[in-house]
């Protein structure tokens, strides 16, 4: 019976069937085999409520609404421009400066494609004007905006928490570290790329002059309140004041005012438009959700998980050989499937095995969505690739050559991360 599952959920996903529909497909198959499996369309049926039943999964579709109010609300600029004023005429200061905004950015958003897009679609112009190269600054964008999902609050650390039962806090901690290696990995090629390309310092100068010229004070303060986003959210799940869930829920509110009434950038009457725009794209990872936990149990009542956990520890006795394998099949993973079901999937089934290996739960999730989010900008199927693409009118082939080497120093990151897991849990 699980090879007929495993064989229907590959097939579904390889025939580009929808991926809930590939999910309930593959845990209906057991019980057509033997209707005695315990697993039936009534315990399904429960399964698919209880698992949308659940007040931690609130966090994401409140984070996806939060990042949409802020993306309409112009935050990202207000965060450019502070770090432009900083970072603008040292070397390589512009793209860096796109690079620390995509990881203040993602501690609001929490997803990638959103912090690419709101952060890309305003820094882009800006960097053409400058004369920097548009593959290149459709790359830095790319690459960048994966930073969405590791920096907290992220929701690839809330879906690997809700299918697995890791703290969510506890990843959200976990991801600061990691964030910022790679955050400063991006910016070493960024300064070595602009170095050997050179850099239109003129016209650079010309367009932070302006900018300086109305003075660090004013900068700071219309910067204020978008800096201050990250410090809200995240202070008070780190202070044990809020919960996760609560803090997306502040979050909103938060965004709101800020948007609505000290920037003045959206109306009351947008507030429509922007919630049927979050539910549009949460309703979706809301079935896959509630699927992946029926499967989940599904594949436990099957003994997978630990099947799974005894095939790899009697073939495989090194720590090391296991994170290099696993590393591998995420990475592949991540060029064909979602960050989302690749974690409802694959976490549950992992966990055993890398708790049989002394690997912390933590740990491991922080190098699932580690891994995953290299998948945003890898062909063919990288979201964030996409996204780029549209901003800067190129093939996604032809940009797709441009970010393998932000690709490489994600990797050499990734490395440090995997192999040095107190990068991760220091902070706990």
């Amino acid at each position: 019976m699980t090879v007929v599952l495993l064989m229907t959920l590959i097939g579904g996903l390889l025939l580009g069937v929808p991926i809930a529909l590939a999910m309930l497909l593959s845990t209906l198959a057991p019980s057509f085999i033997s209707s005695a499996f315990a697993a039936d369309v009534q315990f399904i049926l429960r399964g698919i409520i209880g698992g949308a039943d659940s007040t931690p999964i609130l966090a994401v579709p409140l984070f996806m609404l939060s990042g949409v109010i802020m993306a309409k609300g112009g935050i990202s600029e207000k965060l450019f421009n502070v770090f432009a004023f900083l970072f603008g005429k040292l070397r390589a200061g512009i793209p860096c400066t796109v690079i620390v905004t995509c990881l203040f950015y993602g501690a609001i958003s929490g997803s990638g494609p959103a912090t690419c897009a709101a952060v890309g679609s305003m820094t882009i112009p800006v960097m053409l004007k400058m004369g920097y190269d548009k593959k290149f600054a459709g790359a830095i964008c790319g690459v960048a905006g994966g930073l969405g999902v590791i920096i907290p609050p992220s929701i690839p650390f809330i879906i690997f928490g809700l299918a697995t039962g890791a703290s969510i806090g506890n990843l959200f901690i976990a991801g600061i570290i990691p964030g910022f290696i790679i955050a400063f990995c991006l910016m070493g090629y960024a300064t070595y790329y602009c170095k050997k390309h050179g850099e239109d310092k003129e016209r650079i100068n010309s367009i932070v002059d302006e900018l300086r010229g109305r003075g660090f004070g004013k900068v700071l303060r219309d910067s204020f309140w978008a800096l201050l986003t990250p410090v809200i959210i995240l202070g008070g799940i780190y202070s044990g004041v809020v919960t996760p869930t609560e803090a997306a829920c502040i979050s909103v509110f938060y965004s709101v005012i800020v948007a609505l009434f000290i920037y003045r950038t959206i109306r009351i009457s947008d507030m429509w438009r922007l919630l049927k725009e979050s539910v549009a794209s949460y309703a979706p990872l809301c079935l896959m959700l509630a699927m992946a936990t029926v499967l989940g149990r599904v594949l436990t009542l099957l003994r997978v998980p630990a099947q799974l956990s005894d095939l790899i520890t009697s073939n495989i006795d090194s720590k090391i050989v296991f994170l290099l394998v696993l590393n591998v099949i995420l990475l592949v993973m991540g060029m064909f499937m979602d960050c989302a079901p690749a974690l409802m999937i694959l976490g549950p089934m992992l966990l055993p095995v890398s708790q049989a290996m002394g690997i912390n739960e933590i740990h491991l999730g922080v190098v699932m969505v580690v891994n995953l989010a290299i998948g945003f900008i890898t062909p063919p199927f990288g979201v964030n690739l996409f996204v780029a693409c549209k901003l800067i009118d190129v093939p996604v082939m032809e940009l797709g050559k441009k970010v393998i080497p932000f690709v490489g120093w994600f990797i050499v990151a990734l490395l440090l991360i995997t192999f040095i897991p107190q990068l991760s849990l220091a902070l706990l």
